[in-house]
């Protein structure tokens, strides 16, 4: 039975950085088994589970719901008496990764922590000071010769830990950006199964948006979608960080140049009528987002974005409200079914032969 605190749960403790996702698209082929009719995937491994529609309709449709599946993660770059120096693969912040512990992914996972200097061995200068990441160091407690045995230059390093279930409905973990937003099409899909719709969903879980948008680029020009939402999370208010977006306000509906218009009117029109929540994100240019990548592909996708408020972002303790992924996953179903043929013609309508 569908839990979505469980899922969510599988999701982000799921270790799959970019260019490394297969765990997750694995745990994906089991967790939407029931609720697509088949899978596909691009050449590049973006996992595609396609859900046809439910009643005949003129002419085959197809949205495409997108969030990408990678995490942000580190490689190993240098062995040196036991001790095993990193790069950065995309996303890192050095400030918040001194002692936390990780897993390294040798012959064997290896569990292990970020060595960090007593701040009684640190010139003062140095105490107000961050490491770069070329500094880190992990140390995974084995002589150095079994280190030089079980892990080489190249393997994959990444934050271990737990998903923190906080006060509320508030959960923490690694790894959030953005498999809340692979949860939220899970939910979608999870509603859609007592529902209609005329269109064909194709839910994708892309790979490498952490590195350049490429999963979502190819996994666009595969589908060839009649339009698409994208998923992905945005900056909530915090400690230092002021903004109108709040956990528990609902989703976030990008507005700019890289959201079709229409696309948008209608998400905010589906919304006031099931009564559900919604933040604007305003984004006036180029959206850094999988969204970017498929309004852009082929001859052009209208694309739209969700996203879901997030704190602490790129670090370990990543943190959201549930009730947004719930919100999320409702105004997906319900936007979905209410796709007809019509809807493409409103999207190629200009504003003056609308009115």
């Amino acid at each position: 039975m569908y839990d979505p605190m469980d899922h969510l749960k599988r999701l982000v403790e799921t270790h799959a950085p970019s260019g490394y996702e297969a765990p997750v698209a694995e745990l994906l082929r089991e967790e939407w088994a029931e609720l697509v009719d088949e899978f596909d995937a691009d050449r590049l491994g973006s996992l595609i589970g396609v859900k046809r529609a439910t009643s005949e309709a003129k002419g085959k449709r197809k949205i495409m719901l997108a969030a990408h599946m990678d995490e942000i993660g580190l490689m190993v770059r240098e062995i040196e008496d036991g001790f095993i120096y990193v790069h950065r693969i995309s996303g890192i912040d050095p400030r918040v990764m001194l002692a936390q512990p990780v897993l390294v992914h040798g012959e064997r996972a290896l569990p292990g922590v970020v060595a960090t200097m007593p701040p009684h061995m640190l010139t003062a200068a140095e105490r107000k000071q961050f490491p770069p990441i070329d500094a880190l160091v992990v140390d995974v407690g084995l002589p150095a010769e079994e280190v030089e045995r079980l892990v080489r230059v190249g393997d994959l390093v990444t934050v271990e830990g737990p998903m923190i279930n906080l006060k509320g409905r508030l959960v923490a973990s690694k790894a959030m950006d953005d498999r809340c937003c692979v949860a939220v099409i899970t939910a979608c899909l999870e509603l859609l199964r007592n529902m209609n719709h005329s269109w064909d969903v194709m839910a994708v879980a892309t790979v490498q948006e952490e590195v350049g948008l490429r999963g979502a680029t190819t996994a666009a020009n595969h589908i060839e979608p009649d339009c698409a939402i994208a998923l992905d999370v945005g900056f909530a208010e915090q400690p230092g960080v002021k903004t109108a977006i709040k956990l528990g306000g609902g989703p976030l509906m990008g507005i700019g140049a890289n959201f079709h218009p229409k696309m948008v009117r209608r998400l905010q029109d589906i919304a006031a009528y099931y009564d559900i929540k919604w933040q604007a994100d305003i984004i006036p240019a180029r959206a850094g987002y999988d969204s970017w990548a498929i309004q852009v592909s082929r001859g052009g996708v209208p694309t739209a974005l969700l996203g879901i408020p997030l704190r602490n972002m790129h670090s370990p303790v990543e943190t959201l409200d549930l009730k947004d992924i719930e919100r999320t996953g409702r105004l997906l179903a319900h936007f979905i079914c209410a796709l007809d043929e019509e809807f493409v013609e409103f999207l190629s309508l200009m504003p003056a032969e609308e009115a």
